[in-house]
């Protein structure tokens, strides 16, 4: 791969240059020692929470995951996300071991990734992918996972509509969105002068545009909970 192929930013993910540079990171040294250490600290934070109230707490290994992501890419991130979330089920287990949440652990690496690596990490770019998990991952996505799981490892029933689990999924969504902007803005200008991460990806100016946008999303997530509970 060329230097300049290699310090390349993409618009998008949707090209065949985009994930050779992303398959690329699986031949470099360092980025295999960093995300090393990023599988290590997500194993080490899942228990690690933030107190909002009694009842809400921020984890923090969402921030490690979006920073992993966001360096070494897709290709990497999703086995990262397998690697990690084996090792947290054998070394902090919680209940029966279920393969399937693997599919969520990696789903939120993948998208982190493909919203932020090799391109302009601006505000809205955190606050959609933030979104996508919050809502398609761990409500959409989550759900069948959880309703298999409690049939086939606990014999038990699980409701479609879980109310405090999506609750909590759209209330802490614009809470760990400009939390995780805050974060970015800090890793990225240290990590680019390193030469880990390409000039030009910082970008994460909070504008009026974004506050709209963060508003819109959880309105739009908030209408679905109703229509869910009306219609239901």
């Amino acid at each position: 791969m060329s230097a300049k192929e290699s310090a390349a930013l993409f618009g998008t993910p949707f090209s065949k240059a985009y994930w050779r540079q992303a398959a690329s990171e699986f031949r470099n040294l360092k980025m295999l020692l960093f995300a090393a250490l990023m599988i290590a600290l997500r194993v080490a934070l899942k228990s690690v929470s933030i107190p909002i109230t009694a009842d809400l707490k921020i984890g923090v290994g969402f921030f490690i995951n979006a920073f992993g992501s966001m360096v070494y890419g897709p290709v990497v991130a999703i086995a990262g996300a397998a690697i990690t979330d084996t090792l947290g089920a054998l070394l902090f287990p919680s209940g029966p071991y279920f393969p399937l949440f693997l599919i969520t652990e990696i789903a939120g690496s993948l998208v982190f990734a493909l919203f932020l690596y090799r391109a302009e990490v601006t505000a809205l770019r955190v606050i959609l992918s933030r979104f996508c998990i919050n809502f398609f991952v761990n409500i959409v996505l989550q759900t069948p996972i959880m309703m298999a799981y409690y049939q086939i490892m606990l014999g038990k029933s699980y409701k479609v509509f879980h109310l405090p689990r999506i609750i909590k999924n759209l209330v802490m969504f614009p809470i760990e969105s400009v939390l995780l902007i805050l974060f970015l803005r800090l890793v990225i200008p240290p990590m680019t002068q390193l030469g880990q991460l390409p000039r030009g990806m910082n970008r994460l100016e909070f504008t009026r545009k974004n506050i709209l946008a963060l508003t819109a999303l959880t309105l739009v997530g908030v209408a679905v909970l109703i229509l869910y509970t009306i219609y239901g």
